[in-house]
């Protein structure tokens, strides 16, 4: 695949060196590890998601397993972990940021039952809520193996006692940092639903709910959520599940967010960098005008506070992507065909036009051409038809291609004066892009697989049926 540098990633500098904020300067984490005499251990803490880690500070244990983390500097608040050697095992611990000097003792034949935690309420609090959680599950288990009325009603028994036990947990230590993140880990609490006129329950009284109280738990002020694993995932599930996946409710809620995100600078940040790079190379046909409104709002306004450099790059995007989104008209595009006779984009007679922006060197492009070839024969017929146009200038390897993967039947066009920057002006930061245009030039797919044209034609031909 032909892969042009991508202008957004340099927005990745935008947002280095986030979430530092902690309550308290010096740390002392003391850790007991039975049978890890003489090992290094890292600690850290967990970076919006559970796959990001950022190491604070390392300590070799003494022949007794004992090792001490220990430091003038601050740490911040989070999720942490203590890593062991060859990041096989791990001890998780809550850092409040106020509780900075503590100890423990765990055995490396069962780390998580056999940890003792001596000056954290925290973490006492973290591994009491983990082992009743882990009774719990062990006993249904076992349970779920047996089909009897009996074992069911053990089950829920247990499920019910495990609930009233979270909640006196969380109404006992409303302060807390570890209560917080249960909080955050866990789904909202759903009342019971209205009825219905049929008695059915309201599904989608449910869902608005839901989605209402998506981020009750999140006090976004607080940059220790930062350092968890919950954040990443939760956004990722709130836009991916929870937004109707058309520009303007995505434009609404990413607003909203954005808002509630504001008394956290750092966060902020990463908020509106999350968001705008989803929606750059979106998956969901016609969104990137989430982008074009994020760079407008966010970056090009100033609001983001990024270098002139980087504003200046967005905005030559902007300029670019602005007029190739889905329902705007497709720009006027003249090229040259095989025969030498100018050929126009808006010229082309057809119910749905689909534009093929290939290179002739790219080893992708080879791949897609037999399947927009049988693409092209199995719907000639119902008023579709197919330009493939070369980014490339080498005249005899543009119709060497053509020959080779039979495009002949197709329209085919080459910018034979050399004029045409595709990247600038017709977004092909890669090869293929597609491009489906309506009877009026009309934009209405873009950036799509090839496999995937034919299943979008009968989908949007389908919706406008209904339509009529």
């Amino acid at each position: 695949m032909r892969d042009y540098t991508r202008t957004f990633l340099l927005l990745v500098l935008a947002v280095s060196g986030l979430f530092s904020t902690s309550y308290a300067q010096g740390y002392r984490i003391e850790a007991t590890i039975k049978g890890m005499g003489d090992s290094s251990f890292v600690i850290g803490h967990y970076n919006r998601n559970a796959t990001l880690f950022v190491p604070k500070d390392t300590a070799k244990a003494d022949a007794t397993g004992k090792v001490v983390f220990e430091g003038k500097t601050a740490l911040p608040g989070g999720l942490y972990v203590i890593l062991f050697p060859g990041n096989q095992k791990m001890i998780e611990l809550i850092y409040s940021g106020k509780e900075t000097n503590f100890s423990l003792e765990a055995d490396t034949a069962d780390v998580n039952t056999s940890i003792k935690i001596t000056g954290s309420k925290e973490n006492d609090l973290f591994y009491g809520y983990r082992k009743e959680l882990a009774k719990g599950s062990k006993e249904i288990e076992a349970l779920g193996k047996q089909s009897t009325p009996e074992a069911q009603a053990r089950i829920r028994t247990i499920q019910e006692g495990f609930g009233t036990y979270r909640k006196k947990l969380l109404s006992e230590n409303t302060g807390s940092f570890t209560a917080q993140l249960l909080k955050m880990s866990a789904d909202p609490e759903i009342p019971a639903a209205p009825k219905l006129a049929n008695g059915k329950t309201d599904s989608m009284w449910v869902f608005n709910y839901y989605k209402a109280h998506y981020w009750d738990a999140f006090d976004f002020s607080d940059p220790r959520i930062v350092n968890t694993p919950f954040l990443e995932p939760k956004m990722e599930r709130y836009f991916k599940n929870l937004v109707v996946q058309v520009p303007d409710s995505i434009i609404k809620d990413a607003d909203l967010i954005v808002k509630k995100v504001s008394a956290n600078k750092d966060l902020k940040s990463w908020t509106v960098f999350y968001i705008t790079n989803q929606y750059e190379n979106p998956k969901t046909v016609g969104t990137e005008a989430v982008w074009v409104h994020m760079a407008n709002k966010y970056y090009l306004s100033g609001e983001m506070g990024v270098g002139e450099d980087v504003k200046k790059r967005v905005a030559e995007k902007v300029a670019t992507m602005k007029d190739l989104l889905v329902n705007k008209t497709f720009p006027a595009l003249t090229l040259t065909d095989p025969a030498g006779k100018k050929v126009s984009v808006q010229a082309i007679d057809a119910n749905y036009t689909v534009l093929f922006f290939f290179a002739p060197s790219c080893g992708h492009c080879k791949e897609a051409s037999p399947v927009l070839k049988a693409f092209y024969d199995k719907n000639k017929a119902n008023g579709i038809k197919v330009m493939a146009i070369s980014t490339e200038h080498n005249v005899e390897e543009w119709k060497t291609f053509v020959k080779t993967y039979h495009l002949e039947g197709l329209l085919n066009g080459y910018d034979a004066l050399n004029q045409i920057d595709f990247n600038r002006k017709f977004d092909v930061v890669t090869t293929p892009t597609i491009y489906i245009l309506d009877k009026n030039k009309k934009i209405i797919a873009r950036k799509m697989p090839v496999e995937q044209i034919e299943d979008f034609l009968n989908y949007y031909q389908n919706k406008m049926a209904r339509k009529l």
